[in-house]
């Protein structure tokens, strides 16, 4: 009996040894409980897609991008952001791009089978607003880009701090030269669809001396990176085609009172006076410059920074024979007439108010290409977006055919199609009268 007993015993023990070795007929609690039976893979499981487009496996996705991914859960919206001057005097510069972004959300509501969301921040059109803008958007890992900003002194720290994040910012409006420099603020992930203004400074001199036969200018600017690039771009445009300089001037963009500051200007005799700055100072030059003696026949001009109709609204009367420079709107496209801006209008109630909606509108576009180009798709719907990937995406730009015209992005991030017109102020109306395309009079 005892050895019948240790025989059977020794059978137990190699039978459980036996069945402890074999990972194939045990049973494995799944999650929650439930007991499922583990079964090998069937075999057409392991053999590779039939196409290389169809999305990978799930959990089969790995990022490799040297500045991280966005990871975007399925069913989970492709979150954008948007930093452009929404409140204060500015307002209508920055809603009207604002716009433009929506229309092209509302147009393209879904990619990759994500909707597309929209985080809006204000850039105050200032230093401090964009740098407390930047450092909010990217507090959110999830935002895949910014649309922004919408004035060139918020755009400085703002990019920095994009930059420094590995984030990618698109500008509609940003037009300060020192942007797209890399010997100035340039950095890497910084981009605009708004010209630079080395252009819009040439062709508003190119207007003054060769349209309107004009040969002594002054300028005024506040300090601001757009404001000071752009009156020295029209001031040594200027001088270069052959006229005479009489007066480079700075006043603070927050100043109430400019007549001093006229009246030291109006003894140089200047034919034209260039004043590229924001509201309030704009309309308070304007409505000073009429009551200073020796300023009666100046011609008075500013740029796009100010086209809006609160600013016919501060100056009435005053600003009537003024002339404004900024981007030409009078684009070849028929898209742009036919469904842009019907949907302006009915999102809307109202005509744009500035002049780069259209801008933003192809900027969203952009970016919005990128990630459907870059992003990885996983079977369940996951996407996953290098950051790296979409600079590389942004920056590969070329020939694209937006409303603004066939946009292609230099190295550090020019992309406009750039054209710029001049308008007249008449009857209190913005009336396009020139255009650097083909250098005449319409």
């Amino acid at each position: 009996m005892k050895r019948l007993s240790l025989l059977a015993l020794l059978v137990l023990v190699l039978a459980l040894a036996l069945v402890a070795c074999s990972g194939g007929t045990t049973e494995t609690p799944a999650e929650g409980g439930e007991e499922v039976a583990a079964t090998e893979a069937p075999a057409e499981a392991t053999e590779a897609p039939a196409e290389a487009t169809e999305p990978a496996a799930e959990g089969s996705m790995e990022c490799t991008d040297a500045l991280g991914c966005v990871e975007v859960a399925p069913g989970d919206p492709i979150l954008i952001a948007s930093a452009l001057v929404i409140s204060g005097p500015n307002i209508e510069l920055g809603t009207d791009s604002q716009r433009g972004v929506e229309i092209a959300i509302a147009m393209r509501p879904e990619v990759l089978g994500h909707p597309v969301e929209l985080q809006a921040e204000d850039d105050g059109c200032s230093a401090e607003g964009g740098q407390a803008a930047g450092q909010k958007i990217v507090s959110n890992p999830q935002i895949v880009g910014v649309i922004g900003t919408s004035c060139s002194g918020a755009g400085v720290p703002m990019a920095a701090i994009i930059s420094d994040a590995g984030y990618l910012m698109i500008s509609p409006s940003n037009t300060s030269p020192a942007l797209t420099d890399p010997e100035q603020a340039w950095k890497p992930g910084y981009f605009r669809t708004a010209h630079n203004d080395l252009i819009q400074g040439a062709a508003m001199a190119t207007f003054a001396y060769e349209q309107l036969g004009l040969t002594k200018a002054a300028a005024i600017h506040d300090g601001d990176p757009y404001t000071e690039g752009l009156a020295s771009a029209f001031y040594d445009a200027f001088q270069a085609l052959g006229g005479e300089g009489v007066g480079f001037e700075a006043e603070a963009a927050d100043a109430t009172n400019v007549e001093p500051l006229l009246t030291s200007i109006a003894a140089a005799e200047p034919q034209f006076l260039f004043y590229p700055v924001f509201q309030p100072l704009a309309p308070l030059l304007t409505n000073t410059a009429k009551t200073v003696p020796g300023l009666e026949t100046t011609i008075l001009a500013a740029a796009d920074g100010v086209f809006s109709p609160s600013f016919l609204e501060a100056t009435p009367g005053t600003s009537e024979g003024m002339y404004l420079s900024g981007p030409d709107l009078s684009f070849a496209n028929t898209m742009y007439q036919d469904e842009f801006i019907p949907m302006y209008q009915e999102m809307f109630g109202s005509e744009p108010t500035n002049v780069y909606h259209a801008h933003a509108f192809d900027a969203t576009n952009i970016l919005l290409n990128a990630v459907e180009s870059v992003a990885q798709q996983g079977a369940d719907g996951t996407l996953l977006i290098g950051r790296q990937a979409l600079r590389d995406a942004v920056a590969a730009t070329s020939g694209y055919v937006g409303l603004t015209g066939t946009l292609t992005c230099s190295e550090f991030g020019d992309c406009a199609d750039a054209k710029i017109a001049v308008s007249h102020v008449e009857n209190g109306e913005f009336v396009p009268v020139w255009n650097n395309k083909d250098g005449s009079l319409q």
